[in-house]
């Protein structure tokens, strides 16, 4: 019995004999060592007793009961394995810190099921993982989702029919935190059969069961307005939002009698939002362009503020006033289209006419018009926001894009200079002192600070604050001109208002310039009430 038990095993492993006086690692140095120990142990009467039970237990099918095995509750303590050493006469362990003791930091896997003291298989926990990713968005806490049925049922309390349009801004402001001018919008992307009704269980559906709750400002207004087929936002799905801003808003009602000027409002309002907001350019305004501009920030003041003057981002009435009467000044013949006669007037011939040329070329946009030779109004718009304001990245990339004759994204002294001979020769002719390009080439690698003094390219540019006036100093002469001769007033206004931009500050002093110019004109009429749509301005 003890030789069969020998021949058993005699594959081993020195960590699975239990000897808490032995170091594992002084018995895996000498495996003959560990040998002859595991031989003496069977040799004990207790062991020899011991592993004869084990063996029957296992020929009867009796659940094995070993010590050492964590599988088994009942496991006796006091039923150890005979030592090796006698009582008090193990040699010490070398002193070691709990952080390096193999003892402590080394995990020994459990006896497993087949209850052997003597050979142990390792079996992989598995850890379960929470859900991260939904696709439909995460589903709302149980707290959050019954605070928001409570609100819902006291909105929808008396109204089994539901709710109508007209009573539906309520729950668009108090439950969903939108602007108000997205009640409309809503309530048509919910009632989907056009039944001129929301009834509870529906609008549920949509805002809680479809997890509208849980999502930020920026993606539940992105998908609201988006077309089911779409994954991003064009100009036409801004168009139901501002009719109903125009329609609700105290500082647009004096806009409702005259439908045409609400409409070129909306639209240039929505061009305004691709300017700034479309980085791609391609009319395609995805979530991501959405949450890093300003807009939702714009929406929320704009439901807020009474005076829609006081929201200069996008929705201000007199920005759009200067706008419109800025291009109704160049179209002469009111064909709502500008050809480059009619821009090289604008800012009292400030432009060079190679600059209007490159313009004209499409280079920096292309035209959308559809008129060869022609702007139209939306491009117009785009013209004067990167024309008013240098600052801004869309304006600094579609001026480079103009000076960047060959197109391969750097700016060469040549290239400037081609468009510095005009600047050059236009102050001869007005009996400016000329300032020689050499000297203004090594002012601009001041005020830029380029990383290659030979060249120029777009990041340089947004990496000064200068940039704008660069530009400036290319192609338009009347501020090349105000830079060089600066108002220290001026300057000290700038650093007091540091949130106001150039197209700000532009567009402030332009609409009281046009204000004065149109009292002037009506007192010269005799009456304010006179109003000649062929001849006078549209306001």
């Amino acid at each position: 019995m003890d030789m069969d038990l020998k021949g058993d095993l005699v594959s081993l492993d020195a960590e699975l004999l239990q000897l808490s006086e032995v170091s594992p690692f002084a018995l895996k140095a000498n495996p003959y060592l560990a040998q002859e120990l595991f031989e003496q142990w069977l040799s004990l009467p207790e062991a020899n007793r011991l592993v004869k039970s084990l063996v029957n237990d296992a020929k009867e099918g009796v659940p094995l009961n070993v010590p050492g095995n964590a599988s088994s509750p009942n496991a006796s303590t006091s039923n150890s394995v005979p030592s090796m050493f006698p009582a008090g006469s193990a040699p010490p362990l070398s002193p070691r810190s709990s952080s390096g003791s193999p003892r402590i930091t080394k995990q020994r896997a459990g006896p497993s099921s087949l209850g052997s003291p003597l050979k142990v298989l390792s079996e992989p926990v598995k850890e379960m993982i929470p859900q991260f990713y939904f696709q439909n968005g995460c589903p709302p806490p149980k707290e959050l989702k019954e605070r928001c049925l409570f609100r819902i049922n006291q909105f929808f309390y008396g109204h089994t029919d539901g709710l109508q349009i007209k009573e539906f801004k309520a729950v668009t402001k108090e439950i969903c935190k939108l602007p108000s001018f997205f009640s409309t919008v809503l309530f048509r992307k919910i009632d989907v059969n056009c039944t001129g009704f929301v009834t509870r269980d529906a609008f549920v559906d949509f805002w809680v069961n479809g997890y509208m709750l849980t999502l930020d400002l920026a993606t539940q207004i992105f998908t609201i307005m988006k077309q089911p087929d779409r994954r991003y936002l064009k100009q036409d799905d801004f168009k139901s939002v501002l009719r109903e801003l125009l329609a609700t808003h105290p500082g647009l009602e004096f806009l409702q009698t005259t439908p045409e000027f609400q409409e070129r409002y909306a639209e240039t309002v929505i061009y305004r939002i691709f300017y700034y907001i479309n980085r791609a350019g391609n009319g395609h305004l995805t979530l991501r362009e959405l949450k890093r501009g300003n807009l939702i920030t714009a929406m929320q003041h704009a439901d807020e503020e009474e005076d829609i003057n006081k929201v200069l981002r996008y929705f201000s009435y007199e920005h759009f006033y200067v706008i419109y009467c800025k291009f109704w000044e160049l179209d002469t013949d009111h064909d709502f289209l500008i050809d480059k006669e009619n821009l090289i007037r604008y800012g009292n011939h400030a432009l060079t006419y190679r600059i209007v040329d490159r313009i004209f070329s499409q280079i920096p946009r292309k035209f959308t018009s559809n008129v060869e030779g022609k702007m139209g109004y939306e491009d117009f718009v785009y013209f004067i926001l990167a024309e008013e304001d240098k600052s801004s990245e869309p304006s600094l990339e579609y001026w480079f894009k103009c000076i960047d004759l060959d197109g391969n994204g750097v700016v060469t002294r040549n290239e400037m200079q081609f468009f510095y001979e005009e600047q050059l020769h236009r102050m001869e002719c007005m009996a400016q002192e000329p300032v020689l390009f050499e000297d203004i080439l090594c002012q601009i690698i001041d005020m830029i600070g380029p990383e290659n003094e030979s060249y120029f390219t777009l990041l340089d540019m947004k990496a000064s604050k200068l940039s704008g006036s660069v530009f400036n100093i290319l192609f338009n002469l009347n501020k090349f001109i105000a830079f060089e001769t600066r108002d220290p007033f001026l300057i000290r206004q700038e650093r007091e208002n540091p949130t106001l931009t150039e197209w700000d500050r532009f567009a402030h002093r332009e609409y009281i310039r046009l204000s004065m110019e149109e009292d002037v004109e009506d007192a010269s009429n005799g009456s304010a009430e006179v109003w000649d749509e062929s001849l006078e301005a549209p306001f």
